[in-house]
């Protein structure tokens, strides 16, 4: 019996790291002379296998062969069980199991799928993922992307952050690099220590953790679920649901600044499942949609630059502390969007950038993978690879987190190839044009396996641009979204309530344009944090006049939009009538609630929810024309807007919005059909701290043609006020 020799250049490449196949070296390997063990251990005094019975079987010691390599032979014909025993000077000795026996973690099915960029649950199979096998051992396998890699380590609190003991295999041609290492198990901390083509060590962040340190730490957290769902009558229905023809109000929040602890400190998702979920139930939002909770460095990018794709912020407790707050919101009839940022990614060195060394997720033409203006990477949509880890992000917190759907952040930003450029710093793709032909291929695949894999999920664009089809089905040639984000709208609207009522007859057409191309897509209006931050002001501080007109204009503001065709996005804070503009690192200013105008406003937002839920013609028929009809759209002299929303088998409800100070008795209102009309909501009832101006209760309208409808009647329109009618059945 001799022990199985090796070349000196091949040792040299495993203690430098370099090796790609580390395992064909170490642990345990038959020969026709016996087996020979090998273990990299560089620091150790002393190293033995323990074969036999653990409770005091054979110790075979090993001699110290080449820059931390020990080596030996076992006196047995096969390879037994065993363990390794390393002494690290005057120490006792520490015994642990040898990860270099183990097979790989990844199969050829796998590795197929990555190559092919079809692995549809990536995380799976890459990252690190607590693994048991049916011989009672529990550890992690930890593997990672890297082509470009010429070798990989893994570096733990497990190892003392010293990976030279743990070098990763490269499986074929894959790309990925994988090590299991057994009795590692959730809570240890790790990164990738690659090194690139140019010779160069490098720490790495998982690209697939699915948990991280608390920023500014930047170390990767082995974790596995334990959370038990009981939203399973919620993912049900969810399944079989139309969301186009479904009530859709959906309050958006920064989980860190929404409410905070009286040190300023910032509430956890479990105690946001308390807090947060009883103050949405009660102010009748169908949705949530918050902002990015995918980890991120800098808290005050909110989330919008994202360095872990799998991995919930540690700011606010572990994983399954998010779940727990999704199942929460679920169980009390509340769905859930997550903002999602597929369109760039930030240069921090510990994260995605030149991954390997290389060009590697973002693309590696400066003109296509270098945002100027937010000094970011851009994703190369046209690498597999990529879109799949991308695809594979987007579908990991759809079906492991329970996301309702995902609000595609930057959309018009991954069309363009001169979005933010200009002449001369792009290049046009190989037909000639401006459209980034990867990046809308890649949006269809996205669009297309979500809709295939989780039925009832939404998926939303924040597209600003004219981009034809952006809802249209992937089948007929548009990217495949359930809905996009109405900038126009937003921008028009909000551009004609500042002006002051004396202004406003010269900017009707700002107000009603947006039913000029309400049904080209499936819309969604947003008053998003966009429109409160960076010297915007708050909704209120938007609005002309005195205080009280303040109020008014935005209490009229707020039902036009909950009566306008399209689902409704309100941002958070805006339902107190907030004076400041919001800032991350402060809570919301819940003091104003001792004001009755700001308790006005709140309530408001709750009886709109209240009525819009209730009512189908405002939702049911959103993105069809026969849903709507202008009363009349064109009195601009008065500045009035008047309109019907309809739905089959539903009561009509006509909405009459008043932008003038001025209050109109006797106004002559055409109307669909004749009989009871109820007025069931106006926003300028004493309830909301207005000044009562009404119509007790509501009108009897008689047949008679005016303004091209079939019955009229005689109303009082208050003044900076919205109000909305609803026919009673039968009357």
């Amino acid at each position: 019996m001799a022990i199985r020799p090796m070349d000196t250049a091949e040792l040299d490449l495993l203690v430098n790291g370099a090796h790609g196949d580390p395992h064909s070296v170490l642990g345990a390997h038959p020969h026709e002379d016996g087996v020979t063990v090998r273990v990299l251990r560089p620091l150790a005094a002393a190293v033995e296998v323990l074969h036999g019975p653990h409770d005091g079987g054979d110790r075979t010691p090993l001699t110290h062969e080449h820059g931390g390599i020990w080596v030996g032979e076992l006196p047995v014909s096969s390879v037994p069980d065993y363990r390794v025993a390393v002494t690290y000077g005057e120490a006792p000795s520490t015994t642990y199991d040898d990860p270099y026996r183990y097979l790989p973690t990844l199969g050829p099915t796998d590795l197929h799928l990555i190559n092919e960029g079809r692995h549809e649950q990536l995380w799976q199979v890459l990252g690190a993922n607590v693994r048991s096998y049916d011989s009672g051992v529990t550890g992690t396998s930890f593997a990672v992307w890297a082509p470009h890699a010429r070798g990989v380590r893994l570096v733990s609190d497990v190892n003392a952050w010293d990976g030279r003991a743990t070098p990763l295999r490269q499986l074929g041609s894959s790309g990925v690099w994988e090590i299991f290492l057994p009795d590692v198990g959730p809570g240890a901390r790790y990164k990738f220590s690659l090194l690139g083509p140019d010779g160069h060590w490098r720490e790495k962040a998982d690209p697939m953790a699915r948990a991280t340190e608390v920023p500014p730490l930047t170390a990767s957290v082995v974790t596995r679920s334990a959370h038990a769902w009981a939203d399973d009558e919620w993912m049900f229905a969810r399944s079989r649901g139309r969301a186009t023809e479904e009530p859709m109000s959906a309050y958006e929040v920064h989980l860190g600044s929404w409410r905070k602890h009286a040190d300023g400190s910032a509430k956890t998702y479990v105690e946001l499942g308390d807090e947060l979920v009883a103050y949405v139930r009660e102010l009748g939002f169908t949705h949530v949609e918050l902002m990015p909770v995918m980890e991120h460095p800098f808290g005050g990018s909110w989330g919008y630059q994202v360095t872990s794709y799998f991995a919930p912020t540690a700011r606010f407790g572990d994983p399954d502390g998010l779940r727990l707050l999704i199942d929460r919101l679920h169980q009390a009839g509340i769905g859930v969007l997550l903002d999602w940022v597929p369109a760039h990614f930030p240069k921090d060195e510990f994260a995605l950038a030149r991954f390997d060394g290389t060009p590697l997720y973002e693309h590696a033409d400066p003109t296509r993978g270098e945002h100027p203006e937010w000094g970011t990477y851009i994703f190369d949509f046209g690498r597999p690879e990529v879109r799949n880890f991308l695809v594979a992000s987007a579908l990991y917190w759809l079906e492991e987190f329970h996301a309702d759907g995902l609000r595609v952040d930057a959309v018009a930003s991954m069309l363009y190839l001169d979005y933010s450029r200009e002449p001369g710093e792009w290049t046009p793709n190989v037909h000639g044009g401006r459209e980034n032909l990867e990046a809308v291929q890649f949006l269809q695949e996205l669009n297309a396996t979500v809709h295939r894999r989780c039925p009832g999920t939404m998926m939303v664009a924040e597209e600003s641009t004219a981009w034809p089809g952006v809802t249209r089905p992937t089948s007929e040639g548009g990217l495949g979204f359930g809905f996009k984000w109405n900038m126009g709208w937003m921008h028009d609207s909000l551009s004609y309530v500042q002006h002051d009522p004396i202004h406003r007859v010269h900017h009707h057409g700002e107000f009603t344009f947006s039913l000029a191309y309400a049904y080209s897509e499936n819309y969604v209006l947003p008053l998003s944090h966009d429109e409160v931050v960076h010297g915007k002001g708050s909704l209120l501080r938007k609005m002309p006049g005195d205080r009280w007109q303040q109020l008014a204009n935005l209490r009229a503001y707020l039902a036009v939009q909950w009566a306008h065709p399209g689902k409704q996005l309100l941002f958070m804070g805006s339902e107190l009538g907030q004076e400041s503009e919001w800032a991350e690192a402060r809570e919301l200013d819940w003091w104003l609630l001792d004001h009755p105008e700001h308790q006005g406003v709140r309530s408001l937002v709750r009886d709109l929810n209240t009525v819009y839920r209730e009512t189908p013609a405002l939702y049911a028929r959103d993105h069809e024309e026969s849903g709507f009809a202008w009363i009349d759209g064109n009195d601009a002299q008065r500045n009035v807007f008047s309109f019907v929303r309809r739905a089959p088998g539903a009561a009509d409800l006509v909405c009459v919005a008043n932008f003038s100070p001025s209050p109109y008795e006797d106004f002559q209102l055409g109307l669909p059909s004749p009989g009871r009309w109820d007025e069931v909501l106006n926003t300028d009832a004493t309830t909301y701290t207005g000044s009562g101006v009404g119509n007790l209760g509501g009108f009897e309208a008689v047949i008679g043609e005016w303004s091209g409808h079939p019955a009229r009647a005689a109303i009082v329109v208050p003044p900076l006020a919205t109000v909305w009618f609803r026919h009673r059945a039968g009357a």
